[in-house]
């Protein structure tokens, strides 16, 4: 009898082992597979949730098929006291194990709303955008002038919630004078830049940035990006260029930058004041004479006169021979690589297409060829005039 129920008994933890292993590689599996979500959430996580409410949420949303499952996972894989508050963007037919990496990864916010503080070369705007997660694309709720106009509703608003992003995007050919000014009028940024940055070591791009965050960390990132680009392009350049170090590739390429704005150009343009300064030719570029004028604080806003081309400055490229001493802007990634890696050609002259500049430029290997081009842009003035 005894042995009969020592029989059964182990037959019993058998078959119940070999259950609790087929459950166990089920709710493996069921972790792991694609998600029923059909189209792509967003997903809030409120500061101090934790995974029972965040489960809840994303099974109400039709993300995941079972919130305890989901809770499991998390536990066992550690991640459930990792969790972040923000805003996340749930993929369509994301698996419960992807869901817990976007909830306990950087905590960067990935959907929802976005202020983008844009820093351009002659003004700055505050921009409200709100992500759609199903087609992508944001959507602007407002935009103003921090200098001329008051922060709207929309933007006092979503200053209040705690998963708002900020972002200051920075466009190539800025200041660094244009950009520490703009820095000052961005309310969620504290402290002050104690010194003006070098023209030329920030980096053009977008910096996310935390309210709180200090003017001068967000200057720091940006220096610390430039000099990481310059230093891989110096370090790709083509051999022969007539640079003798970084810094005067920095130099060249913020000219670059203020004389063209379309990314295609940049290597001809490039092209041109390499071999104007391996022939011993002036550069003659008329940003050099502007910064000569203004040393960046500000804008023209005017054409150039005779007597200013013939000004002497330290970086009127007219009067001086070779580079200026300093760059004269910020310039971006692509400028930077072109100035360091030109393309081949003869031309030593160019000048624009049309009255638009974003038509580009008409290159020119001899002066009577430049003189040509000339006259036709010359007339294309006098017909807009008449």
């Amino acid at each position: 009898m005894w042995r009969n129920i020592a029989s059964n008994a182990m037959t019993f933890l058998v078959v119940a082992a070999f259950l609790f292993g087929g459950v166990l590689i089920w709710a493996q599996n069921e972790y792991i597979a694609e998600g029923p979500l059909e189209q792509a959430i967003c997903l809030q996580v409120e500061r101090g949730s934790n995974m029972r409410r965040v489960s809840e949420d994303l099974a109400g949303q039709g993300a995941i098929t079972s919130g305890m499952l989901f809770r499991l996972g998390a536990d066992y894989s550690e991640r459930s006291d990792d969790l972040k508050a923000g805003s996340y963007l749930v993929p369509e037919r994301a698996s419960m194990s992807d869901i817990v990496d976007v909830v306990t990864g950087s905590g960067l916010s990935t959907c929802g709303t976005e202020v983008v503080y844009r820093v351009g070369v002659t003004r700055a705007t505050v921009q409200v955008r709100e992500l759609d997660p199903v087609t992508g694309r944001f959507e602007e709720r407002a935009e103003f002038d921090p200098a001329e106009d008051d922060a709207p509703d929309a933007y006092l608003a979503v200053k209040q919630q705690s998963d708002t992003r900020y972002r200051v995007a920075l466009a190539e050919g800025v200041t660094s004078w244009h950009v520490v000014q703009e820095l000052g009028q961005i309310d969620v940024l504290e402290g002050e830049v104690a010194e003006l940055p070098a023209e030329g070591s920030l980096a053009p791009d977008s910096y996310e940035i935390r309210p709180g965050d200090t003017r001068a960390s967000v200057i720091e990132r940006m220096q610390r990006a430039q000099q990481v680009i310059l230093a891989r392009a110096w370090q790709e350049r083509q051999p022969g260029l007539p640079l003798a170090s970084p810094e005067e590739a920095l130099i060249l390429a913020s000219i670059i930058e203020k004389e063209t704005g379309g990314p295609e150009e940049r290597p001809q343009v490039a092209s041109v004041f390499v071999n104007r300064l391996e022939r011993g030719m002036r550069l003659q570029t008329d940003p050099t004479v502007i910064y000569g004028l203004t040393k960046g604080e500000g804008v023209l806003g005017r054409g150039l006169r005779q007597s200013e081309l013939r000004r002497e400055t330290p970086w009127n490229t007219y009067v001086i021979d070779g580079l200026p001493p300093t760059p004269i802007a910020n310039p971006g990634r692509a400028s930077i690589e072109a100035a360091l890696n030109p393309d081949d050609t003869d031309y030593v002259f160019f000048v624009a297409k049309t009255l638009d500049p974003r038509d580009g430029h008409n290159f020119a290997e001899t002066l009577e060829e430049h003189n040509r081009n000339v006259a036709a842009y010359r007339q294309l003035e006098a017909e807009r005039d008449q």
